[in-house]
């Protein structure tokens, strides 16, 4: 939908949605590419023995017509939830194509979440199956009771009592299958996203959503496609930047994707891969970029053909852009966006010269504004609300069962991203912070709210107030203020069994790297917890 230009004006004057009525992200991103040309490469799958596996979209396509069959001999229909909490594997993206193909909703799942963080997306979503691997059978197996609407566990490398394997279940299906006929505002996908307060809340996207990326996706890699692209991300697929700017808008384009398993990224296995697979294309987070600065002689060392780096999720800085420029011979794209609304700003190094601090201009199709409390549009060089216009197909159909959330998201026909910025005079804009107490992390957004549950979860934690602190390698850090149970004494050994606590029931990125003890939190008369004070008394305490 995007054509190449000079400049910017000439990208967004010719520019122009083009959303059919019936659309499905499974037929779109594997059947029409497999009708067309079978032996297309689609995936290539690094494993951790170095073994590659490669993958047509013929193969795509049969894999996941074996997989729909197998679905629906188990009752899974239109409209079921489908979780699927896998790392970066074919079997992931085989579980999406299907789950799509069926007109189920699937639910990416972070494999590395802990049991209590895998038991509210499921109790929330009322999903009915969940596509895993061994170490997610033996999580799902401690919550099962908490989980009446889940039926089926289908493991990919375990087959129990407890866990359908998901091999033999493909034997039994035809490699015929024929799609549900879905709406382009068919919901297709629930993404859970951390808020401030209480549990995270899942973002229920339509088949659309895949569309509404695409020109992002497209102007963030100077645009993308071109002869000979191949992309690869460290993100995991099952957030909102590994799946949707990433695996299936590349699959949408017939360009191949590279997976990889990391078990813990570094940044020399980073550089092997860009090597060994020929990348072409790449996003990369902030922080991962930062890790991989720290590697000395990148070009003594290998041999990078790089196109294209696209990062979002956090500022880059002039040094980090140089940075990339020198090592890579390319100029890093930003982007902007967030889980309910992605891809909707970003920088173009093809057309407009990169502006360090600034986010970029907005992508053609989406209209921003930066708002007033009271939801008045302001001028350039005022500090207010970033805000996105609807109908727009990059947009949620609203967070799943809460229309009172869905709600506050809004002001009129804008919706609120909670984030500040600055419109400049030609036309950039530039992220000023978050309005409210997210926590960014390693490229990871953190709500507060789900710590905290966790935390209090602990025998020895009464109650606790999570914020987000600074830090020069992750932009911030989770940093938790606990007031201690009666009986329980301050120790470094019960500040490391909290933090494991947290590691094992929530997820490794979200847990306190700081535990701060203290007698009571600052509340408001209303009972709630004033971060802002917690953030004070943070920069003012040395551990």
């Amino acid at each position: 939908m995007l054509r190449e230009g000079k400049t910017y004006s000439e990208v967004c004057s010719t520019f122009a949605w083009d959303i059919p009525e019936y659309y499905n992200i499974g037929v779109d991103v594997c059947d029409k590419w497999a009708e067309r040309k079978p032996s297309r490469p689609a995936i290539t799958f690094l494993q951790n023995n170095g073994e590659i596996q490669n993958y047509s979209f013929g193969d795509l396509k049969k894999l996941s017509n074996q997989f729909c069959n197998f679905l629906k001999s188990l009752g899974i229909k239109r409209g079921d939830r489908i979780g699927i909490s896998l790392p970066q594997c074919p079997e992931t993206a085989i579980g999406h194509i299907a789950a799509y193909k069926c007109g189920a909703i699937a639910i990416p799942l972070f494999n590395l979440f802990g049991p209590s963080a895998l038991a509210h997306r499921l109790l929330d979503s009322g999903a009915k199956c969940v596509l895993t691997d061994a170490q997610g059978v033996k999580k799902l197996s401690e919550i099962l009771p908490e989980l009446p609407n889940l039926e089926f566990i289908i493991s990919i490398d375990d087959g129990s009592k407890s866990a359908l394997n998901f091999y033999e279940g493909l034997e039994t299906g035809s490699v015929e299958f024929e799609p549900v006929r879905t709406k382009a505002e068919d919901p297709a996908l629930i993404i859970y996203t951390s808020g401030t307060t209480g549990q995270p809340k899942g973002a229920l996207h339509a088949h659309r959503v895949l569309l509404g990326h695409l020109p992002g996706v497209e102007i963030s890699h100077d645009f993308f496609p071109k002869s000979g692209d191949k992309i690869w991300t460290p993100a995991d697929w099952a957030w909102i930047g590994g799946l949707l700017d990433v695996l299936l808008p590349a699959l949408h384009h017939g360009i191949p994707v590279v997976a990889r398993r990391f078990e813990k990224f570094t940044p020399e296995e980073a550089f092997e891969l860009l090597e060994t697979l020929q990348v072409r294309n790449a996003f990369v987070p902030p922080t991962a970029l930062k890790m991989m600065r720290s590697v000395t002689n990148v070009r003594d060392r290998w041999q990078i053909n790089l196109r294209t780096i696209a990062s979002g999720g956090e500022s880059l800085g002039s040094e980090l852009l140089e940075w990339g420029r020198e090592t890579f011979g390319v100029t890093i794209n930003e982007f902007y966006g967030q889980t309910e609304c992605n891809m909707i700003v970003s920088s173009c190094a093809a057309i407009m010269p990169a502006q360090p601090g600034m986010m970029g201009k907005p992508v053609p199709g989406h209209q921003l504004a930066v708002l007033d409390k009271s939801g008045q549009p302001l001028p350039e060089g005022e500090v207010g609300m970033i805000a996105v216009s609807r109908p727009d197909p990059v947009m949620f159909l609203g967070y799943w069962n809460n229309k009172e959330e869905t709600a506050k998201k809004f002001t009129g026909d804008w919706l609120l991203t909670g984030d500040t910025g600055v419109w400049k005079s030609d036309g950039w804009l530039r992220f000023v912070g978050r309005e409210d107490d997210l926590i960014t992390s390693s490229g990871y957004r953190i709500g507060p709210g789900e710590v905290e549950d966790c935390l209090i979860r602990h025998a020895a934690v009464k109650v606790a107030g999570v914020v987000g602190t600074p830090d020069p390698e992750r932009t911030e850090i989770v940093t938790a203020f606990i007031v201690l149970n009666h009986g329980y004494g301050e120790s470094e050994d019960l500040k490391r069994e909290i933090q494991e606590f947290v590691r094992e029931h929530l997820a490794a990125h979200e847990y306190p790297r700081r535990i701060i003890f203290v007698p009571s939190l600052p509340l408001t008369t209303t009972g709630k917890i004033i971060r802002r004070e917690l953030r004070r008394h943070a920069a003012a305490t040395s551990d």
